[in-house]
């Protein structure tokens, strides 16, 4: 049923033993990856142990599954194998502060180390599959194999940097860059994944945009209009084609007009100025 969290037998996560599957092969349904294979997936530095042997279980999702809520005990990080995901903050009125839009590579679920459980959630936004790495195995395993300890912290820290980015991002950038930079930042991942660069289909809403980037919807559905009208973009419901990525790049504030100076103060809250009297 949608919305209903998946939840794997924890006798079914992971192993030693040499009679589990092969890595990347399925049985009974699941599929099972190496820690070799994750390395390569988070784009990191392999662990030189045998690592052929321990194998980590996939789950998968459909669209518009929870995976995590505010207030699940923590026990697992998640590593995305495929598809697309929401992570958002949920205050106690039900207002949404949208986080992040993890995919393939990204790790989910390190919120949950500090204080036993989870402060956030995240929802599939299209079918995924999540690979489970339990976090007491992965803290009893550094304890003997420094290779593990140091890959847990590679992990943290790929992730923790990705965030600092992002918030230099929200406080240094005008709104149009902000929404330039995300639609860069959104062709250079699908480029990652294999996918075209050039034309890709938005997953999440203007608004949930908008609260990631702090701007309100209509300044994010303007300035994409805007990027449209000046040759950028092309844009088709859903459906970005990017004609300028150097321009996006390079975008430090719309060009002056009157639509772009009104889009500029409907961003920051300013009313719009009184038109001269004659």
């Amino acid at each position: 049923m949608a919305g209903q969290t998946i939840q794997p037998r924890p006798d079914r996560i992971a192993s030693l033993h040499s009679d589990r599957p092969q890595a990347g092969s399925r049985c009974q349904g699941l599929l099972w990856s190496t820690l070799e294979e994750i390395c390569r997936l988070l784009c990191i530095e392999s662990v030189s142990l045998a690592s052929d042997r321990m194998l980590f279980q996939h789950v998968q999702f459909r669209s518009g599954q929870r995976i995590l809520s505010h207030g699940d005990a923590f026990d697992t990080l998640y590593i995305v194998n495929s598809g697309f995901l929401k992570t958002a903050l949920i205050d106690d009125f039900g207002n949404e502060k949208v986080l992040g839009f993890p995919m393939k590579g990204d790790m989910l679920g390190m919120d949950g180390i500090h204080i036993g459980h989870h402060t956030s959630e995240t929802l599939a936004m299209s079918e995924c599959d999540l690979i489970l790495l339990p976090f007491t195995r992965l803290n009893s395993l550094s304890r003997t194999t420094p290779d593990i300890e140091h890959l847990m912290y590679r992990m943290m820290s790929r992730e923790l940097a990705l965030r600092q980015a992002m918030i230099g991002m929200l406080g240094t950038l005008s709104a149009e860059a902000r929404v330039a930079r995300f639609l860069v930042a959104l062709s250079d991942r699908f480029a990652e994944m294999g996918y075209s660069a050039r034309t890709f289909n938005l997953r999440m809403k203007r608004q949930e945009i908008g609260s990631y980037l702090g701007l309100t919807t209509e300044t994010v559905s303007r300035t994409i209009s805007a990027f449209h009208d000046l040759g950028c973009i092309t844009v088709q419901q859903r459906t970005i084609t990017i004609l300028d990525a150097e321009a996006l790049k390079a975008l430090r504030r719309l060009p002056s007009s009157p639509a772009h100076q009104a889009l500029r103060r409907s961003s920051t809250g300013l009313a719009p100025k009184p038109s001269a009297r004659r």
